[in-house]
């Protein structure tokens, strides 16, 4: 979050400094081919900016650059009164007054993928902003050039042609909207959906959708992707064949919800959810994007939906122990269908010469009480288990480099992995081979045993049977078990990894609690078999859709008691 808020700060005085300094340069001095250099510069610190605040508003440095640059211009030709340059600056100045209110109405047009129309006008609109910084830089190189100014004003009468032909369609779909309503809502209707995931949620939160999108598909009913923030339109459209809409308003969203829709998914707890919660027709279930005992995992907010889909009996308890009343009837246990791809492995896996750990720190969190990052002492984490011979998979939490000090942390950990790496040979997972060429499962799938922090990868790994050890970053000591009941099942890292080789001979040598984990697994992930788990969320998610239908009863897996041996004939496989 910081680095982003510096990010933003710098890009905004990079921009407003730079086009105050080249105005004043070209109005002031007669350094006109410096001046027309910080011109371009400004350019392009102000496309930066638009790069990392989308909404920034630019208005009075492209009044301010626009004035600079045919000042400039006009001392380039020398030439006294120009019609030419007058109508330039003209064209220049109505674009740098129209481009933002544009921008805002295409915003609050709606938008589709994958479906048979094409929504070009609000696309071009959130475009005008970079157009008219490249038509600056077109006018700043023809007035480097001395050019002669019609070619300039050609160049800005053709950009200006564009923003009014995006206007008047604007202010058509506005003031005289088509009887059937837009084109995305006549689609809609054609594909007839019968339900719809609704997404809200900051830049990078797309992996939330993602990973429920094969197990929506196959519930085998046509349904849409609801986004509410424009940036996630594209990357989800790319991992789905079905109809991805964004509705950045109230209006949008009643022209999307049409007929037939019976039944609402969320997969967070964003604000923006109650602006589809309101609609009462509908079914609205929670199925969550990870199973967790943090504290949000607990949200009184949580209460809103009809339906509460959880992977297991822990999540209901977690509801109770923190005191938030939902009526039983609410939940419904579905497990986690993401970890039916998960290697089980049956026997304990102990005394291995060169495991495989998978280390997975997670982020700060917005507050300080949902701070469970491990990045802090990774190093000496990554250290310890470097010295044991262990090939390493650094997977870290996809917002982590919101933080600065994580990044930082983060980079130096990725730094020893790759210089042992090429002392060792040891083929280390990390960066971009871990968090986009690998998923989740698959770096369990490589692992014998898992570091990790307070997250849903813990809840994950537990389908596995495989060893893990939790990090005690809040520093509750005796306490810690009893708030994240998980880590009973595993080895607890104190705050200042003081214990680490005590819990890493426990991890990997003796793992002394392989049977117990299978009690917490059923408990954790749904008492379901394997070769049809992920079979739990569909039968569960086709009966919202059709309330009389009652699919056969799965057959439950099988258990094992407390103190059991996991290769005995009740073993679950």
């Amino acid at each position: 979050m910081r680095g982003d808020l510096v990010r933003k700060l710098a890009a905004r005085v990079a921009a407003t400094g730079l086009a105050v300094l080249a105005f004043l340069v070209l109005a002031l001095t007669g350094a006109t081919g410096w001046g027309l250099a910080l011109a371009v510069a400004a350019l392009a610190a102000a496309g930066w900016e638009r790069r990392v605040r989308p909404a920034a508003d630019s208005t009075a440095e492209a009044v301010l650059l626009a004035a600079a640059v045919l000042v400039g211009y006009a001392r380039r030709l020398d030439a006294g009164f120009d019609p030419a340059l007058v109508a330039t600056a003209l064209v220049l100045l109505g674009l740098a007054l129209l481009v933002g209110p544009l921008r805002q109405a295409g915003d609050l047009e709606i938008r589709a993928a994958n479906l048979p129309v094409r929504s070009w006008t609000p696309l071009v609109a959130a475009r005008l902003g970079d157009a008219l910084l490249a038509l600056l830089a077109v006018v700043a190189l023809a007035a480097a050039l001395a050019l002669p100014a019609w070619v300039a004003l050609l160049v800005a009468l053709a950009v200006g042609a564009g923003a009014g032909a995006v206007a008047a369609d604007l202010a058509k779909r506005r003031f005289r909207p088509g009887a059937g309503g837009s084109a995305v809502a006549r689609a809609l209707r054609a594909h007839r959906p019968e339900f719809l995931l609704h997404f809200s949620a900051p830049p990078g939160s797309e992996y939330q959708v993602t990973m429920w999108l094969p197990y929506l598909e196959r519930i085998g009913r046509p349904f849409f992707v609801m986004v509410r923030e424009p940036e996630f339109l594209a990357p989800i459209a790319a991992a789905t064949s079905a109809p991805v809409v964004y509705c950045p308003t109230l209006k949008a969203m009643d022209e999307a919800l049409v007929p037939g829709l019976k039944v609402a998914f969320y997969v967070n707890h964003g604000a923006k959810n109650s602006h589809c919660i309101r609609f009462s027709q509908l079914t609205h279930v929670q199925i969550h994007h990870g199973d967790s005992d943090k504290a949000p995992s607990a949200n009184p907010v949580t209460a809103l939906f009809d339906r509460n889909f959880v992977a297991g009996r822990a999540a209901i308890d977690r509801y109770a122990r923190a005191g938030v009343d939902i009526p039983a009837e609410k939940f419904v246990v579905v497990g986690r269908p993401q970890v039916e791809s998960i290697e089980v492995r049956r026997a304990p896996a102990t005394g291995l010469a060169n495991p495989t750990v998978l280390y997975t720190p997670t982020w700060t969190g917005h507050h300080a009480d949902a701070n469970y990052c491990s990045l802090p002492v990774g190093e000496t984490i990554v250290r310890g288990l470097l010295a044991r011979g262990a090939t390493v998979i650094l997977r870290a939490h996809p917002y982590t480099g919101q933080n600065p000090a994580s990044a930082r942390q983060l980079a130096r950990l990725t730094e020893l992995l790759a210089a042992d790496r090429a002392r060792t040979g040891r083929r280390h997972v990390f960066g971009a081979a871990a968090s986009r060429e690998l998923s989740l499962v698959d770096c369990v799938n490589r692992s014998d045993a898992l570091v990790s922090d307070v997250s849903g990868v813990i809840s994950d790994y537990l389908y596995s049977g495989k060893p893990y050890a939790v990090t005690d970053m809040a520093g509750d000591g005796d306490r810690f078990v009893e708030r994240f009941p998980l880590a009973g099942s595993g080895y607890v890292l104190r705050r200042d990894a003081g214990n680490l080789d005590e819990v890493l001979g426990l991890l990997l040598d003796t793992d002394p609690k392989a049977a117990a984990r299978w009690g917490t697994r059923a408990h954790y992930l749904g008492d379901f078999p394997v070769e049809s788990y992920a079979e739990a969320f569909l039968a569960a998610a086709r009966r919202e859709l059709e309330p009389g239908w009652n699919p056969p009863a799965p057959r439950a897996a099988d258990t094992v008691a407390e103190g059991d041996s996991p290769l005995s004939p009740t073993a679950t496989a």
